[in-house]
């Protein structure tokens, strides 16, 4: 970077000569700097953000050291209704583990290694207060290939705030997201229930998502049932196309995904991203 040309006005006035040489040294500075701007090498994520990246061909895919990872922006898909709560059922190999990012970060950092040791892409719906707490996650969930989108600010019953009250959880994780990795995030889940009422689904529109995305598979991971009761419950009612309701907090959900992801892949269904599922 340069620093600006200093303001002749300022100081004793020059003369022409040395003007126009130092004119001419800043105008030289500044047409490299633009040149090195646009020869930078870009990261793993830094992408066309109109479109979702390809999925990496490597279970750890990370970004150019030192740079920040970015998020895909928001995508509209005439197709779908405003609440998605499923995808394609046409594409009988691929459904959606979509994940509530709160809790220990241990837990969410193990539970993203092992999707990425079997291979699989998964979306992470992050709690803003949880971004400000642990802001290594937005980047570690990114480098990997998953999606990371936006579960409000605190993570209250959404549906029973006034629009003022919603407005401002939606907004603030969003913040939250665009400061930590240049978007607001792929996609908007509501906090306490599995649908939004109207007035949330329009307040996330206006903040710049053209969906909710719900679920129609609840693993009742939260309940902590036990590993083999998880993998149970969401393979009880899991179809081609699903998109499936599990939670980062929790160990027993940890210790079920490896069991979950071989049974998903028995059936011929391989775990991908939401925007992955839809596209």
């Amino acid at each position: 970077m340069t620093t600006p040309a200093e303001d002749p006005a300022a100081s004793a006035p020059p003369r022409r000569a040395a003007l126009l040489t130092g004119l001419a040294l800043t105008a030289g500075t500044l047409a490299a700097g633009v040149t090195a701007g646009c020869s930078a090498p870009r990261t793993a994520h830094a992408q066309n953000l109109t479109t979702p990246p390809a999925a990496p061909s490597a279970p750890h895919a990370t970004t150019t050291r030192g740079a920040p990872a970015l998020a895909p922006v928001p995508r509209q898909y005439p197709s779908q209704p405003a609440e998605i709560t499923h995808g394609p059922r046409t594409q009988p190999s691929r459904v959606a583990l979509t994940f509530h990012g709160q809790g220990d970060p241990s837990v969410a950092k193990a539970l993203l290694g092992e999707a990425e040791k079997a291979g699989a892409r998964i979306t992470v719906l992050a709690v803003g207060s949880w971004l400000d707490e642990h802001p290594d996650l937005a980047r570690r969930i990114l480098d990997g290939g998953h999606d990371l989108g936006n579960h409000t600010q605190r993570h209250l019953d959404i549906n029973a705030m006034t629009e003022a009250e919603a407005a401002a959880e939606i907004r603030g994780c969003a913040d939250r997201l665009k400061k930590l990795t240049g978007s607001i995030g792929t996609w908007f889940r509501p906090s306490r229930s599995p649908r939004a009422s109207p007035l949330v689904q329009r307040l996330a529109r206006e903040a710049g998502y053209p969906h909710t995305l719900s679920y129609d598979v609840d693993s009742l991971d939260y309940t902590s049932p036990g590993a083999a009761a998880v993998t149970r419950k969401v393979m009880a009612e899991v179809r081609p196309g699903s998109v499936v309701s599990l939670h980062f907090g929790y160990a027993g959900t940890v210790a079920a995904l490896p069991s979950l992801l071989h049974e998903l892949d028995r059936r011929g269904l391989g775990a991908v991203t939401t925007t992955e599922l839809l596209s």
